[in-house]
């Protein structure tokens, strides 16, 4: 529940690429696999900032590095590994920011 109220925060407040848009953008833009990593690492450390917020306002933690690395090189990784374990979960309209969050959720679970 937790995790789903850090997703509508995060998508609400600012207006979101969907997957079909990016995808989109990926495929039709001569370096839009730039624009979508570049996307990709704002979105993950959005996540991460609206989820110590959260923390820092007294919320459970859902996302826990412990010490563990996370890079900005590892935004699209995350990505596509949690939309190919989750096949079939995620309509192309929904927000990038609700997979990069799962994402971080279940790699970097507390």
């Amino acid at each position: 529940a937790a995790l789903l109220a850090l997703c509508l925060v995060v998508v609400s407040t600012a207006q979101a690429m969907t997957i079909r848009e990016m995808r989109m953008l990926e495929k039709t833009e001569k370096q839009g696999s730039t624009y979508t990593d570049y996307y990709l690492v704002g979105v993950m450390e959005g996540a991460l900032e609206a989820h110590a917020q959260g923390v820092r306002n007294g919320a459970k933690p859902q996302i826990c590095l412990n010490g563990r690395k996370l890079e900005p090189r590892m935004a699209k990784g995350l990505y596509d590994t949690e939309l190919q374990r989750n096949a079939g979960v995620y309509e192309a309209d929904m927000p990038v920011q609700l997979v990069m969050v799962n994402a971080l959720g279940t790699v970097y679970l507390c």
